[in-house]
């Protein structure tokens, strides 16, 4: 027994021994010390460390993409650690709002302790941001001082390592030189996340990658935390760091606590860093980031009633310069304390980032009742507004009160004060209530997208419900199997976002002048970009609608594949194409329907391995197959294509996107670089090639030659193949032999360039015409379509566009608008696949002129020797969420 209370008290000793490890122990450097990074293994490993004191706790929320743990660092005091499913208990409680009285709530806020999330190393490159949570979690676990004890006292801070595939990369690809000036980031070989590399903050409301998902399971299911705070790099020119609060315009669904909350929360860190003279905080206009857009680690959050902060740090292991920009020099409200140029060092980043984060922690544990009680009244006024008859407010319904007086009193403009009349006029309308609900109706065409489209909703913490049985709402019948989501839940916010059009504002720098660039996309309503059928519930409304739990994630039903001599399966069904492929893949014959009802639908003959392999995609990822008694006469053979994918040195992020669908799909592509193309013969390998934005550079004979890229000896020898640029003198000649040969090549957005480097009859649709006679591009101040969703018109009797509905939506970008030439039109040589048919086109975000575009021609097919050239100017394959135009890359990747 006394060997064993020996053996416990070692084990004690080393523990504490672990726990107090200092960075510059296990690391071999101090954090901040210029020249040095961290790994992922590394950072793992020492976090295990820590979380041997009785402050911390590890825990793996999930997989990487590339396989790795993904891991945060619970800190808390020692009691605090002992009760973390009771806090945790209490965090979703009043996040949810649900059966809770002010009086009860208030009781839980006084029992809870503030949960702040933050994360670091999400851009990879963006190397503060991993190493400031580093040194910021030893020095919560070390320091003993009284406003440590404090904040270890009153909240449980979640320091979540946000993508550790990118730190392994970064950090190696760093240090490989022993050199330490020889050191750099720059010449990254490849994307720091597999698919995303920097859009992989695009991805929180889509959620489609794994390190996603696990910080939505946790940010959004699990804690719900009040604060979070998302560290990035780096800050504007001139500055230190740019933060909260934000510049407009922010989103109007926001409850107005969280807008207050992000102004205090910036107050508290700027006011810190002044009193510790830490100048070159800048915020406001000061920086270009807003709190209009959803989708970002931080933006989302808003949607939740969680108090999102972004800070944009400079600074990096390589010594830099803060340089000098006379015009932040005098402090204003952007910049309180200007900071002079100067010599910067990675430390002072560091010291900088662990300060910010003590004044987020010390503003959470004066104020943690507080914060708890507000995300309670935030979920609670969101249910009362989903509860009764509401009227958001936006530019357009201004507008339209505008148009009204001045149509009424023939005004040409409308003075600053007009009769409430015309505000009753539009804001008691009951025609333009918000919604109390959305019903997705089971039976559309393409139900599991839409399941999709709720797992989506799910992923985010949206309540759902589904219905037990067949329904009626407003005098519609609806399925047993329907999902529901109504307003009346805390989250309110997102889930108006995801059904509902972004009315972004007119933004210009000054009346007639250029147009303020929104901070990422204007328009991206989830339901229109993924095609979803949905009905849109006014009134209050009731049925026999099950709960679904938190986090529970949809399948579409299972229906018994039937015995019959033949299968057909929709063309409308993104899932076809999964289906399809796996046939393909294994043998099996499929053809296509070419005319008819059932136009662009997969046929396929009954064998044992077809039922085999249908039988496994209706379980999963969920497929409809219907019996064919016979073989449709009206069909044409299918056959798989040997495809390949553009891609560069570096990574295209578009690229990586298209790569994910390409597994996701069952598509198998090789990935293509410049030197292969330059080196010609391309249709001994490939049948078709995918150039996605940013590929095919512009047509002008006068450009000055791009470079290719690192130096090849700088790089390691299994990168060096992967150099080089598309070029026109080169890489165009090649492929157009290779069209010309009979292969086929699809271009997305900005490749769609190749139609001017190649001369055909098409030109730029949107110019205007000066009074010389000369064509020039349409000025910013006429036209200017930042990331948006538009409505097209479809030629879906062309086998490109086969499944498509006749008018769809499609995410826009400024993108390439067609004018094709009318003997070209005429003589069949190119077909429009998609076009502007209407003047107002504009569906969600902000389309300025959009009148411009009407009978643009925004997608068509060309032939080209024996191959066909199709060039689609809409992204519509991006990020991975523009679900309802996937078909028209899919429809081009097989042979008929």
């Amino acid at each position: 027994m006394h060997k064993l209370y020996l053996l416990i008290i070692c084990l004690l000793i080393i523990n504490g021994v672990y726990a107090q490890i200092s960075p510059k122990e296990h690391f071999g450097f101090d954090i901040g010390d210029d020249y040095h990074l961290s790994t992922n293994t590394q950072t793992e490993a020492y976090f295990k460390k820590l979380s041997l004191s009785d402050r911390a706790e590890f825990a793996e929320i999930g997989k990487t993409e590339e396989g790795r743990s993904q891991y945060m660092l619970i800190v808390s005091s020692p009691e605090n650690l002992n009760k973390l499913s009771r806090y945790k208990e209490i965090s979703q409680k009043l996040a949810h709002a649900e059966g809770l009285s002010d009086t009860e709530a208030k009781a839980l806020a006084d029992e809870g302790k503030a949960v702040v999330w933050i994360d670091g190393g999400l851009h990879a490159t963006e190397t503060l941001g991993i190493h400031q949570l580093i040194e910021t979690a030893w020095q919560l676990i070390s320091r003993k001082d009284p406003e440590t004890m404090r904040i270890l006292d009153n909240t449980i801070i979640l320091m979540t390592h946000a993508n550790p595939d990118g730190h392994e990369l970064v950090g190696n690809w760093y240090m490989r030189e022993k050199d330490p000036l020889k050191r750099t980031l720059q010449g990254l070989p490849r994307l720091y996340e597999k698919y995303a590399g920097h859009d992989n903050n695009r991805d929180f409301f889509m959620l489609n990658l794994k390190e996603s998902q696990n910080i939505a399971n946790q940010l959004f299911i699990e804690w719900l935390p009040q604060i979070m705070y998302n560290h990035h790099q780096a800050g504007p020119a001139g500055s230190v760091v740019a933060g909260a609060p934000y510049r407009d315009p922010f989103n109007y669904v926001f409850d107005p606590i969280i807008m207050t909350s992000i102004d205090a929360l910036g107050a508290a860190i700027n006011t810190r860093l002044n009193a510790e003279n830490k100048p070159g905080y800048t915020q406001k206009y000061g920086s270009v980031f807003s709190t209009w857009y959803n989708g970002g680690l931080r933006t989302t959050t808003y949607f939740h009633n969680i108090i999102g902060l972004l800070t944009e740090t400079v600074g990096g292991p390589t010594p830099t310069e803060i340089p000098l920009v006379p015009e932040r020099l005098i402090p204003n409200g952007g910049t309180t304390f200007p900071v002079i140029p100067q010599k910067w060092h990675f430390r002072q980043s560091v010291d900088y980032s662990v300060s910010m984060n003590y004044a987020v922690l010390n503003y959470a544990q004066r104020h943690r009742d507080e914060l708890l009680y507000n995300i309670y009244l935030m979920g609670k006024n969101s249910i009362e507004r989903g509860s009764k008859n509401t009227w958001g407010l936006s530019p357009k319904k201004v507008a339209a009160i505008s148009t009204a007086y001045q149509t009424d009193q023939k005004a040409s403009r409308v003075p600053y004060q007009i009769p409430v009349k015309y505000f009753d006029g539009v804001m008691k309308d009951l025609s333009l209530r918000d919604a109390r609900g959305y019903i997705i109706p089971a039976g559309q065409a393409d139900f599991p997208t839409a399941v999709k489209f709720v797992n989506a909703l799910i992923r985010t913490g949206i309540l759902v419900h589904k219905a037990s049985e067949d329904f009626t709402v407003a005098g519609k019948n609806y399925l047993k199997g329907s999902y529901i989501i109504k307003t009346d839940q805390a989250f309110r916010p997102h889930v108006l976002d995801m059904f509902e059009p972004q009315d972004h504002p007119n933004d210009f720098k000054y009346e007639g002048g250029p147009p303020v660039a929104p901070y990422d996309a204007a328009g991206w309503t989830l339901a229109y970009l993924m095609n979803v059928d949905f009905d849109r519930i006014l009134d209050e409304f009731n049925g026999p609608f099950q709960r679904i739990p938190y986090g529970q994630l949809q399948s579409p039903e299972i229906k018994p594949l039937p015995s019959s001599a033949g299968y057909l399966i929709n063309a409308q069904s993104n899932n076809a194409f999964q289906a399809v492929n796996e046939l393909l893949n294994a043998g099996q014959s499929i053809s296509r329907i070419n005319s008819g009802d059932r136009l662009g639908d997969f046929y396929i003959p009954a064998t044992s391995k077809s039922r085999a392999i249908l039988k496994k995609q209706i379980e999963s990822p969920g497929l409809e197959v219907k019996p064919a008694a016979s073989t449709p006469k009206n069909i044409t053979p299918l056959s798989g294509l040997r495809i390949a994918l553009w891609d560069t040195y570096g990574g295209s992020m578009a690229s990586g996107w298209v790569r994910f669908l390409m597994e996701q799909y069952n598509f198998k592509a090789s990935i293509l670089y410049p030197q292969e193309i330059d080196a010609g013969k391309l249709n001994s390998k490939y049948d078709v090639i995918i150039f996605v934005t940013g590929a095919i550079p512009a047509f002008n004979s006068q450009a000055v030659p791009v470079t290719t890229g690192p130096n090849a000896e700088m790089i390691p020898e299994e990168y060096r193949k992967t150099t080089g640029r598309i070029t026109a003198d080169k890489s165009i000649p090649q492929l157009k032999k290779f069209l010309e040969d009979g292969g086929k090549i699809v271009t997305i957005g900005s490749s769609t360039n190749i139609a001017y480097h190649l001369g055909l009859p098409v030109r730029n649709h949107l110019v205007e015409r000066s009074a010389n006679g000369t064509y020039a591009r349409l000025p910013a101040e006429k036209y200017y379509i930042p990331g948006s969703v538009l409505r097209v018109s479809v030629n879906n009797k062309l086998p490109a566009a086969w499944g498509m509905p006749e008018q769809a939506d499609i995410y826009f970008d400024n993108s390439p608008v067609f004018k094709v030439g009318t003997e070209a039109m005429a003589g069949g040589s190119i077909k429009p696949i998609l076009w502007f048919s209407h003047p107002k086109s504009l569906r969600s975000g902000w389309a300025w002129g959009q009148e411009y575009l009407q009978d643009g021609i925004g997608a068509f097919e060309a032939r080209i020797g024996k191959g066909k050239l199709y060039a689609f100017g809409p992204e519509i394959t991006f990020r991975a969420q523009s679900h309802g135009t996937f078909k028209l890359l899919f429809n081009q990747l097989y042979g008929y």
